[in-house]
């Protein structure tokens, strides 16, 4: 196995060259691989960049002919990507670190977004203090900020360099004491989606799940959270799925920020995982502070949850949207699925006397759901999602399921 170093060898050569003596001094394998697509490399790679863009699908030639940098970039990160993901499939990765600045850092991060959970990946970037949601999406994924530009080796760089080779010997090392203190017999898992608005429900449901045998990872429905869970999903790691929080379809549908994308909702439907379905916190979009939701939202009901977050009520229409799309995703799953509806509320602030009781938009959320949901078994408890009957009965029902 070895450590996978990848950089545009012909801007950031002899850079790459440091790390890479940096790492084998501390007694480890290093591939390093040549994304450039401009000059000569610096450095003599042990995956050229002929290979990687053969990988994906142009070949260097043509690239260097083209003098189109935006398509050399994205087919750089192309075939890094697959490039990666061949060699992790076989065993060969141990971890991965990449430099670079914009361009480097969308390539780096392309091949570290193709791999599973659990094979360390940092990135040292120009771009790390930033927005850095497009690199990181919802892989366990390190970024490093380079402080200066990558661009030498100085009194700066030589300590953001080696500390950054330091953190992936260090990842690798415990990774590997990691897999050698890993019981034989590990609990079989179950994803829950949480809020702070459904916290006691999800809290006594994992209570119930843990007391059966199961091991209960709980995923924050902040967008990265809900696409984190769904990647799990995908691969094979999950047995069931108590999906209480479904939140983000909101922002998505209407425009927040916590967005998990168009493919929530989708994966243990798609693996026939068994899943319990509910409508947690779908009262409310996500917004930053006050100044920044749209000024189109004016006259909408606000929450102010915290200085940086506001949470917007959900109108009867967009209710009733949410519960179409809700009962839609369901109704194709390929596995067992149940929905579980709280008709007293559908998240801490959505009660009596709270900020967005709202009876009606309540009930248009239902209709949806009934209208779509098809033969999918779906209930209706006379109780508020934080209940301690209800979250028994999600958790109950998806023992059954599993």
């Amino acid at each position: 196995m070895s450590i996978y170093l990848i950089a545009t060898l012909d801007t950031k050569g002899v850079e790459a060259g440091w790390i890479r003596e940096s790492l084998m001094r501390q007694g480890h394998r290093v591939t390093l691989v040549d994304v450039g697509s401009s000059g000569d490399p610096q450095v003599d790679p042990d995956i050229d960049r002929a290979m990687v863009f053969e990988v994906a699908g142009t070949s260097w030639s043509v690239v260097r002919s083209d003098q189109d940098r935006g398509e050399a970039v994205a087919a750089a990160a192309r075939g890094v990507a697959q490039l990666i993901r061949q060699h992790a499939d076989q065993g060969l990765v141990e971890g991965v670190l990449s430099i670079g600045g914009s361009a480097g850092t969308s390539i780096g991060t392309s091949a570290m977004r193709a791999l599973p959970l659990g094979i360390p990946k940092v990135m040292v970037s120009t771009m790390a203090s930033g927005q850095v949601r497009p690199y990181v999406a919802d892989k366990d994924l390190c970024m490093i900020n380079s402080v200066v530009d990558i661009a030498g080796i100085n009194r700066v760089s030589r300590i953001v360099l080696s500390q950054a080779a330091d953190a992936m010997s260090g990842m690798v090392n415990g990774r590997k004491q990691v897999f050698a203190e890993a019981s034989p017999t590990e609990k079989p898992l179950v994803a829950a989606s949480m809020f702070g608005v459904t916290t006691p429900c999800v809290q006594v449901a994992r209570g119930v799940l843990e007391q059966a045998g199961y091991e209960v990872l709980i995923f924050h429905a902040t967008g990265t959270g809900g696409q984190a869970m769904e990647s799990l999903i995908r691969e094979g790691l999950i047995a069931g799925v108590l999906d209480i929080t479904t939140t983000e379809l909101a922002d998505e549908l209407v425009g927040g920020v916590l967005t998990a994308g168009p493919g929530r909702l989708t994966a243990a439907s798609e693996l026939g995982v068994p899943q319990v379905i509910s409508v947690g916190a779908l009262d409310m979009v996500n917004f930053g502070s006050p100044e920044t939701v749209p000024q189109k939202f004016a006259d909408r009901l606000f929450y102010q949850h915290n200085p940086v977050v506001t949470l917007m009520r959900t109108s009867v229409s967009e209710c009733r949207q949410l519960g179409k799309e809700v009962g839609r995703k369901v109704a194709m799953s390929n596995g067992p699925a149940e929905v579980l509806f709280p008709r007293q509320g559908v998240s801490a602030i959505d009660a009596e006397g709270q900020a967005f009781e709202d009876q009606e938009a309540r009930m248009a959320l239902l209709e949806g759901l009934k209208s779509t949901c098809g033969a999918a078994r779906m209930e209706v408890m006379d109780a508020h999602i934080n209940d301690p009957e209800f979250a028994q009965a999600a958790a109950q029902r998806l023992l059954s399921l599993m």
